[in-house]
C-alpha cells in the first residue's frame, strides 16, 4: 500500500509532483462533496465542484503534455 501511495504522487521522471498531490486533493474534496450531497443532503455551491472538476482537468491535461527526459 506504501508502494502504490508513493507512485501515485510521482511524475514521469519518478520525483514527488506538488500538482500530482493537489489533483489527489482535488478529487478527494470532489468525492467527499458529492457525498456529501447524495447521502446527507449537504449542498455544495455549484461553482466549487465546477472548480474542483476544471483543477482535476487541467492537472490530468498537462501531464499528458508533459515529456519523459
Amino acid at each position: 500500500m506504501k508502494t502504490f501511495i508513493e507512485q501515485l504522487f510521482k511524475d514521469k521522471h519518478g520525483n514527488f509532483s506538488l500538482r500530482e498531490f493537489a489533483v489527489a486533493m482535488s478529487i478527494l474534496a470532489l468525492l467527499t462533496s458529492w457525498i456529501a450531497k447524495q447521502f446527507f443532503g449537504k449542498e455544495m455551491p455549484e461553482y466549487m465542484f465546477y472548480t474542483f472538476a476544471s483543477m482535476i482537468g487541467a492537472g490530468c491535461f498537462g501531464y499528458s503534455l508533459e515529456k519523459k527526459a
